[in-house]
């Protein structure tokens, strides 16, 4: 990464660590700005816990793990820290936006106890499969886009089912 591009992300990760509310939720809130930046296929925290702290994944999982869990933070302040990062650029050389976009996207999934899994509709599949939907509402222009909320939708399923939910930790 060049230097000018790695001020940039310094930058920007120390705004989204500074939404977050708290001083010590930097470190792991960096190292997961990472993971999702860095190659790599799987986008969970123990891969990316591998990815960026090779020499003590067990601890950097577990507070990666704790950010994205456990943590009580603000989606709504940390996607508000994003658009305000984000939209200078996007409207950069005079591009207005002028697009809303609002989208279901699709995340397949193997297994059935994470939050929202379901058989139903998956986009990135094409079919129905076993996935987590998520409905999103972005602001484009004709080069570039931002998303700006998203939603995980629960199919009925989760919905009519109290004790799956309190399992799971849905409100």
């Amino acid at each position: 990464m060049g230097t000018s591009l790695e001020a940039r992300f310094a930058r920007y990760g120390e705004a989204m660590v500074s939404a977050l509310g708290h001083a010590d939720r930097g470190a792991p809130a960096t190292w997961y700005l990472q993971g999702l930046m860095l190659p790599g296929g799987r986008k969970s925290v123990e891969p990316m816990a591998a990815r960026v702290r090779p020499q003590d994944v067990r601890s950097a999982h577990q507070s990666m793990h704790h950010l994205v869990s456990t943590s009580d933070w603000s989606d709504d302040a940390l996607l508000a820290t994003v658009a305000e990062q984000v939209l200078p650029a996007l409207t950069r050389g005079g591009a207005e936006p002028c697009f809303w976009i609002i989208d279901d996207t699709g995340f397949p999934k193997k297994g059935t106890h994470s939050v929202g899994v379901a058989r139903q509709y998956c986009g990135q599949t094409g079919k129905t499969d076993n996935c987590r939907v998520a409905v999103s509402l972005s602001l484009a222009t004709d080069s570039n886009s931002l998303p700006l909320a998203y939603q995980l939708y629960l199919p009925a399923e989760w919905t009519d089912d109290p004790k799956r939910c309190a399992e799971a930790g849905v409100p």
